[in-house]
C-alpha cells in the first residue's frame, strides 16, 4: 500500500513537469514569471519540512504521508481556476507541501521497516515508485494537453492524487519510537540547529543544495529550452527516458551500496549529474537531449536514494524526521532558488549558457563530497571511492 501510494503520487506530480511551464507561457508569463511560479513550489516544500519533520518524529509518520497526498489532491484545481501569477505562486507554494509530506512520511516509515543489513536494498527498491511514476506522468500529461487541452490535465492530476490519498489511509504504521522519550542515545536531545551545523549533515545538505539547483533549472526550463532551440522532441519523452534510466540504475545500486558502501555510489551519481548538464549545454539535436536524460536519470537514481540511506545510517531512529527534513531540505532550497535566479540568468545569457553555469555547480558538489564527506580528508577520500567506512554512522 505504501508503494502504491508513492507510485500514484509521483505519477500525479510529474504530469505537470513538461506541461506546467508551457501552460504558464500559454497564459502570458515571461521567463522570469515562469521561474518565480515554478520556484515557489520548493519554497512551500522547504518551509513545510521544518514543521512536518518534527511532526513525523513526535506524532505520526502516517499522518505526514496523508497530509502530503491530500495537498496533491487540492493544488491542481488551483492552477485550473486561477490566472493571476501572484495567486499561482501561492498555489505552487502550497503544492510544494505535498512532496515534503510524501518524502518525509514515506521514507521514515520505510526506514523503520528496513533491517540495517539490507537497508540500502529496500530503500532503493521502494524508491522505484519515483522513476516509474515519472515514466508515466509526463507522457500522459503531454498527451492530455495535445489531445484535450489543460483542463483534463489538471483534473487527471488531482484524480491520481485522490487515489494515492486513499492508499495512504490504508497504510499500516508499525509500533515504533514515534513520540517516545528514550534518553539512551547521545544525539536524541540535539536541537534542530545543532544537527544542522554538524558536519555529518552539513556536507550532505550542501551537496543536495547543488543538486537541487541543477534539478530545478532543468525541470523548469528544459521544455522552453527545447522550444527555443527548435529541437524536434516532445519534452515529455525527456522525462520518460530520464525516469527509465533512473529505474535501471536503482535496481542494481541498492544492494550494492549495502556491500560496497554509500560513498562510491553518491560520487558516481554526482559525476553523472555533471555529464547531464554538460550534454545539455552542447545539445543541438534530440539525441543529445535524450543522452542528457539518461545521464540525469543515472544521477538521480544513484544520488538521491543513496543519500537518504546515508542519512538513515547517520541518525538515531527517533530523529529521522528531523534529519531527513534537513538533508532533503537542501535539495528543496536549491530547487526554490533555481527558478527565479536562473530565469533572470536566462534572460541575460540564454538557456544554453545557463547549463554551463550548472556544470560548474556540479563540479563543486563533486569536490566537496570527495574532500569533506567524513571526519578528515583521508577518510573522506576513501569513503567517497568505496574504500573506507562512514565514520559518522551511528549503527
Amino acid at each position: 500500500m505504501l508503494f502504491l501510494a508513492g507510485l500514484l503520487f509521483w505519477s500525479s506530480i510529474t504530469t505537470l513537469l513538461p506541461t506546467l511551464p508551457l501552460y504558464l507561457d500559454h497564459i502570458g508569463g515571461t521567463k522570469q514569471q515562469i521561474g518565480f511560479v515554478m520556484g515557489c513550489f520548493a519554497v512551500g516544500l522547504l518551509l513545510s519540512r521544518f514543521v512536518l519533520g518534527p511532526l513525523a518524529d513526535m506524532k505520526s509518520r502516517k499522518l505526514v504521508l496523508i497530509i502530503g497526498t491530500a495537498v496533491a489532491v487540492i493544488a491542481p484545481l488551483g492552477y485550473l481556476l486561477l490566472k493571476s501569477f501572484l495567486l499561482l505562486m501561492v498555489v505552487r507554494a502550497f503544492h510544494g507541501i505535498s512532496i515534503a509530506g510524501i518524502t518525509i512520511g514515506y521514507n521514515t516509515l520505510l526506514a523503520e521497516l528496513s533491517p540495517p543489513g539490507r537497508r540500502g536494498e529496500l530503500i532503493v527498491y521502494m524508491s522505484l515508485a519515483i522513476p516509474i511514476g515519472m515514466a508515466i506522468g509526463p507522457v500522459v500529461g503531454s498527451f492530455l494537453v495535445v489531445a484535450n487541452g489543460y483542463v483534463p490535465l489538471f483534473i487527471f492530476c488531482s484524480t491520481l492524487a485522490s487515489v494515492s490519498l486513499l492508499c495512504s489511509i490504508f497504510v499500516w504504521e508499525p509500533d515504533s519510537i514515534v513520540g517516545k522519550n528514550s534518553h539512551s542515545h547521545q544525539f536524541e536531545q540535539q536541537k534542530l540547529l545543532q544537527i544542522l551545523w554538524s558536519r555529518r549533515v552539513l556536507v550532505p545538505i550542501f551537496v543536495m543544495l547543488m543538486l537541487g539547483i541543477i534539478f530545478g533549472t532543468t525541470i523548469t526550463f528544459l521544455p522552453l529550452y527545447i522550444q527555443e532551440n527548435s529541437i524536434a522532441l516532445n519534452a515529455g519523452l525527456f522525462y520518460t527516458v530520464r525516469a527509465i534510466a533512473s529505474f535501471i540504475i536503482r535496481v542494481f545500486a541498492g544492494r550494492a551500496s549495502d556491500k560496497f558502501g554509500r560513498g562510491v555510489f553518491i560520487s558516481g551519481g554526482l559525476v553523472f549529474s555533471l555529464l547531464d548538464v554538460l550534454t545539455l549545454w552542447t545539445a543541438n539535436s534530440s539525441n543529445m537531449v535524450l543522452l542528457a536524460a539518461i545521464f540525469g536519470g543515472f544521477a538521480n537514481g544513484l544520488t538521491l536514494p543513496i543519500m537518504i540511506t546515508l542519512m538513515t545510517d547517520r541518525c538515531p531512529p527517533e530523529q529521522r524526521g528531523k534529519f531527513f527534513s534537513l538533508c532533503i531540505g537542501g535539495f528543496d532550497f536549491g530547487y526554490a532558488i533555481a527558478g527565479p535566479t536562473f530565469g533572470l540568468v536566462a534572460e541575460q545569457i540564454g538557456y544554453r549558457n545557463m547549463f554551463a553555469i550548472n556544470a560548474s555547480l556540479a563540479g563543486i558538489a563533486i569536490a566537496t563530497f570527495i574532500t569533506l564527506s567524513n571526519k578528515d580528508l583521508p577518510h573522506s577520500i576513501r569513503f567517497a571511492f568505496g574504500q573506507g567506512q562512514d565514520t559518522y554512522s551511528v549503527n
